[in-house]
C-alpha cells in the first residue's frame, strides 16, 4: 500500500510546505502601504492547503 511513488509525493509535499513557510514568501505578505497585513490570511491558507494535500495524498486508493 506504501508505494514508491506515495513517498515521493510525501517528500514533495514537505518541501512545498518549507517553500511556502519560507521567510522570503512570508515577507512578501508584511503589511503594504494602506496598512493592510496579509500576513494572517496567507499563513492560514497555506496551512490549510498543506493540510488539505496530506490528507488527500493520504486517502487515496493506490492506482499505480
Amino acid at each position: 500500500m506504501n508505494t514508491p511513488r506515495r513517498k515521493e509525493r510525501l517528500v514533495a509535499l514537505i518541501m512545498l510546505a518549507a517553500l511556502l513557510f519560507s521567510p522570503p514568501l512570508v515577507l512578501i505578505a508584511t503589511p503594504s502601504a494602506d496598512g493592510i497585513s496579509w500576513l494572517v490570511p496567507y499563513v492560514f491558507l497555506a496551512w490549510g492547503a498543506v493540510i488539505g494535500l496530506m490528507a488527500w495524498l493520504m486517502e487515496r486508493r493506490d492506482e499505480d
